[in-house]
């Protein structure tokens, strides 16, 4: 595998949640001809407006979805909805800044496309402060850096949450039903500890990865959509029925747990990284825009409407996973399965991410005859580091909330208001504008802060499980 291939597709921007292989933009570069205006490459396979918004919702609705009706527990069914609006209203806000720097860069640099962290490299080149400018490659480096722990905390959140759900249906089995409305408590059959389950998904995840084509994959991406889209059918046709009364539910949670909350919430919302590679495969980029603001006011719904009723449902007994609430039945084991089988797929196209980045910086220091050998090597390392990490933090509603606290923050809400001070300053920006920006920041920095801090004190706190669970709601 040629680096220098490796270094010219813009892998970096699949930063997503779920993001699919199909969308790379690195194709029809040769094409573009420059004429001082914002230009496109990919012109001859480029999408429309009703395509772009399909990608940007399967880019923004992952794994972080099922974790939100614990993050409304966390925050409280009254501030978690709030919450999930105001953050959600922000993390737009950025992705519109994102955009509009990138735009700029584009007029101002002829360039027919700036990612991610080309973006973050001239807005610090355009900076008033000389330091900042004489370090601007660091701007890249950062952004990569974050992007690989985003992916990888990704991969490590998969591993929890394969064990997790597969763990609880083998335990099940010997209850499980094809009546999914008795109320009766099953006793569960000792299985193996989910650790050993992730030590048995590790050679099939080191496989699945070995699949290097990033076209290939696109097979990977198609059943792990349609797996995931069914599932999510049946949660919410299983969440709208029969909900208790909520009268007992607290309109506020304690500040404590409010951290933990931002963190999920974060993570649920990074899908910042695939903006710029969506709008610039588009027909009619100029209604990209639009496409951002009703695609995302639809994935904020799904939050907030998923958020709310997985809570309403299961109340305290809510779990990381709103799967692992389902009833112990066929049907919703299934689901269990299906969501499964989609995640585990998904893998494979969220590991591409850091493996293009990591991969060419070894490759380019070995020898040209074991390019394939140092390339296998590595993406097993990879793999079985994101194992142990996650055998280290079983926890998933934990694991979540870390990785939004200590990556997606930072692409989300840290970085794209820093740079649109850097990339305007200059030309002359609004006081109003510069304190907006700064409070964004701030914001970010503080959830990054206490959320990360509260976090890992949560994972040195002992914690315990009863062994009865009820057929029909599947508490634990």
């Amino acid at each position: 595998m040629s680096t220098q291939r490796l270094r010219d597709e813009d892998y970096r921007d699949y930063s997503s949640t779920d993001a699919s292989p199909e969308e790379s933009p690195s194709e029809g570069l040769n094409n573009f001809s420059s004429s001082g205006s914002y230009m496109r490459f990919g012109e001859s396979n480029s999408t429309t407006w009703f395509q772009t918004l399909i990608h940007l919702l399967k880019s923004n609705i992952g794994t972080g979805l099922l974790g939100l009706p614990l993050a409304v527990k966390n925050a409280g069914i009254l501030m978690g909805p709030l919450s999930l609006l105001v953050i959600g209203l922000v993390a737009v806000h950025c992705m519109s800044i994102l955009v509009k720097c990138a735009h700029h860069f584009c007029y101002r640099l002829n360039k027919p496309f700036v990612d991610y962290g080309d973006t973050v490299m001239y807005g610090l080149e355009a900076s008033p402060v000389s330091w900042l400018r004489n370090h601007a490659h660091w701007g890249r480096h950062i952004v990569d850096f974050f992007l690989i722990v985003t992916q990888l905390g990704f991969c490590c959140i998969y591993f929890v949450f394969l064990a997790d759900n597969f763990k609880q249906v083998i335990e099940m089995a010997n209850g499980t039903t094809s009546n999914c409305h008795n109320n009766e408590t099953v006793i569960l059959t000792p299985t193996m500890d989910s650790r050993l389950y992730m030590l048995t998904f590790l050679p099939f995840m080191v496989l699945l990865v070995f699949v290097r084509n990033l076209r290939a994959l696109s097979i990977f991406s198609l059943l792990a959509n349609i797996t995931m889209a069914v599932s999510l059918v049946m949660i919410y046709q299983f969440t709208v029925q029969n909900i208790p009364d909520p009268s007992h539910l607290p309109l506020v949670a304690s500040w404590k747990t409010y951290p933990l909350f931002f963190g999920t919430a974060i993570f649920a919302f990074e899908g910042i990284g695939m903006v710029l590679p969506l709008e610039n495969k588009m027909k009619d980029p100029k209604k990209f825009s639009l496409i951002l603001y009703v695609g995302m006011t639809i994935v904020t719904a799904l939050y907030i409407s998923l958020g709310i009723l997985g809570y309403l449902q299961f109340g305290a007994n809510i779990q990381g996973s709103i799967t692992l609430n389902l009833p112990n039945c066929w049907l919703y084991q299934s689901v269990k399965l299906l969501y499964s089988i989609g995640i585990f797929f998904t893998y494979a196209l969220q590991f591409y991410v850091p493996a293009e980045i990591i991969i060419p910086f070894f490759v380019a220091r070995g020898p040209e005859h074991c390019e394939l050998v140092i390339d296998l090597s590595v993406r097993t390392v990879l793999v079985c580091l994101t194992c142990i990490l996650a055998i280290l933090i079983p926890r998933l509603d934990l694991v979540i909330s870390l990785v939004g606290s200590v990556s997606s923050s930072a692409l989300a809400l840290i970085i794209p208001p820093l740079l649109e001070i850097t990339t305007y300053y200059s030309e002359g920006m609004s006081p109003i504008t510069i304190v907006k920006d700064a409070l964004i920041s701030i914001l970010g920095f503080m959830g990054f802060v206490v959320g990360t801090c509260l976090t890992l004190y949560e994972l040195v706190q002992p914690t315990s499980a009863p062994i009865f669970i009820n057929s029909t709601s599947a508490f634990v």
